[in-house]
């Protein structure tokens, strides 16, 4: 019998759009696997870059350009991080978009000799990086990260004992202190204390961790239901599509959300909160977005919530949800999700194919 296949599927906005051209539509599309299949996937709004089994390489409208000697990517709209077995660099966007040659970097940085396997990006010896100035940010001698996730105005670190902190911007809670304060400086999140860790993910000003034992825990900003709490704008939208007939055509089903008076509306949860999924599901992966949040379970299942403009959620349509709620595609076509990681505006999920 073959063994399973793995492949990377995308739902939600395309480098084409982005490019301004007609986009493929909202998904799902097969991620083309490029020599010796596709491995990893860092997406940034306008690009992506992939992990192919000849190496590195960047994919956005139009353009595909081989990144060779690179092991790890960090994107984002103003500047390409690259770390290879010696050091980082970071070039502007436009020269790693460009046809000609990166040329000289914006910044670099020499890396010791270190483990083969050294902690993912952002994370370097002595500090983690960022996709726009200031390149690196040294971390307290105190502090030991085995993972570091970037939202738009805050990290996230994952201790080597399973602790989470975050510092950064505090405006909409997504530090996870209970106030709405920054932070300069590293602090734990002391709501999560007690309960080890195996993952962290930071979104544009929401955050999320799993635990060893497979729980999940948000918080932050809920605009857009990201947190999958009772969201006002999406009551108020639903009451509006209804009033003028819009969800005549819709597909699938949706809940109907309770009376507004009955209804306690979350716009910021400051402190980390249990979120449980439908039949108490275990988290093994999660991913979060500018507004939007994907976990894959230990069963294989894909589940996303929050914002879903560009069809980013998975379901078939634009619009945006704030309960976890399954991506039917994959159980329709026999996929079992094993990891997913978000863009800004989408959702890459990696599957086993029969």
């Amino acid at each position: 019998m073959a063994a399973p296949r793995r492949s990377w599927f995308v739902f939600g906005f395309s480098t084409e759009e982005a490019a301004g051209e007609p986009g493929p539509g909202p998904g799902p599309r097969r991620l083309e696997p490029g020599p010796g299949g596709l491995r990893r996937v860092w997406p940034a709004w306008s690009y992506v870059v992939v992990e192919t089994g000849a190496g590195l390489e960047l994919r956005s409208a139009g353009l595909r350009r081989r990144l060779r000697g690179w092991a790890e990517a960090l994107p984002s709209e103003t500047h390409l991080v690259l770390r290879g077995a010696a050091g980082a660099r970071a070039w502007p966007r436009a020269a790693a978009l460009g046809a000609a040659p990166l040329g000289p970097p914006a910044w670099s940085r020499a890396l010791p000799p270190g483990p083969r396997r050294p902690p993912p990006l952002p994370l370097l010896p002595g500090g983690f990086a960022r996709p726009r100035p200031p390149f690196f940010t040294p971390l307290p001698r105190g502090v030991r990260a085995r993972r570091l996730v970037l939202g738009h105005e805050h990290v996230l670190a994952l201790g080597a004992r399973g602790e989470v902190y975050a510092w950064g911007g505090g405006r909409h809670g997504q530090l996870g202190h209970g106030t709405l304060e920054s932070e300069l400086q590293p602090r734990l999140v002391e709501a999560l204390a007690g309960v080890a860790m195996r993952a962290v993910a930071a979104g544009g000003w929401h955050s999320a961790s799993v635990s060893e034992a497979g729980d999940l825990y948000m918080w932050g900003w809920n605009e857009s239901g990201q947190l999958a709490l009772p969201s006002k704008a999406l009551a108020e939208e639903r009451a509006q599509d209804k009033d003028t007939g819009a969800g005549d055509a819709e597909v699938t089903p949706r809940r109907e959300p309770p009376a507004a008076e009955d209804t306690t509306f979350v716009s910021i949860q400051a402190f980390p909160a249990l979120l449980d999924l439908p039949q108490e599901q275990e988290v093994s992966g999660v991913s979060c977005g500018s507004r939007h949040t994907a976990v894959v379970t230990r069963g294989g299942e894909l589940y996303t919530w929050g914002w879903g403009k560009y069809g980013q959620l998975g379901h078939g349509d634009s619009g945006s949800c704030d309960r976890p709620r399954r991506v039917q595609y994959l159980e329709a076509e026999g996929l079992r999700a094993e990891e997913v990681v978000c863009g800004p505006w989408t959702t890459y999920v990696c599957v086993l194919e029969p």
